[in-house]
């Protein structure tokens, strides 16, 4: 892997950037069900393990509704707009050809938080959540890679590097000159007066 910088001296291209999206996303995509596997054999729904007393759980919350819970009972509506993210995200990738290390990142942990769920809502109809702070609604693996990678694009797009351009050739003042007149000015000799009066 290699990078370049731009203007502000941040690395920001990778050799192989579609080697890098797919293993983000894959790796997203197997640990959260792996987890989630986990979870569901070794606790019944709403059953909670305290890991710090008081601030965080793991609690088995079988989730009808998007990430954090928000929107429960949608689950025709999670699915479609899943797909939707995913097609989204392939048609860029295919036609912007992106080499952005935080670009490639990015993308790949929303793919696969997006995947990840999205198996859950086809084979179960419901999201598996496990990560429980008491005090904020309980998420999953999937949820963090998509939160991670919304806040890497929402930086990316701020603080991607500028990348210098080429100076253009100032034109004089008065407006743009005729490219014509500016050859034929170049090729039409200059007379010397001198010469015609020693001619003479």
């Amino acid at each position: 892997m290699y990078h370049v910088q731009g203007s502000r001296g941040i690395a920001v291209e990778t050799r192989r950037p579609g080697a890098l999206f797919l293993g983000t996303l894959a790796v997203v995509v197997l640990v959260d069900q792996w987890v989630k596997t986990v979870v569901r054999c070794a606790l019944h729904p709403t059953e909670s393990i305290p890991v710090i007393e008081g601030f965080f759980h793991i609690t088995h919350v079988r989730n009808a509704g998007a990430a954090f819970g928000l929107m429960p009972g949608q689950r025709s509506l999670f699915i479609l707009t899943s797909l939707l993210v995913l097609v989204a995200i392939a048609l860029y990738w295919w036609r912007a050809r992106p080499r952005s290390l935080v670009l490639a990142l990015s993308l790949g942990l929303v793919s696969g938080g997006a995947i990840g769920n999205l198996i859950d809502r086809v084979v179960a109809g419901r999201v598996t959540d496990f990560f429980d702070f008491r005090v904020f609604p309980v998420f999953n693996v999937a949820d963090m890679g998509i939160v991670v990678g919304a806040v890497g694009l929402f930086a990316w797009a701020l603080f991607a590097p500028i990348e210098p351009h080429q100076q253009v050739e100032k034109e004089p003042e008065g407006g743009e000159r005729d490219p014509n007149l500016a050859s034929l000015q170049m090729e039409t000799p200059v007379r010397d007066p001198g010469a015609d009066g020693d001619a003479r």
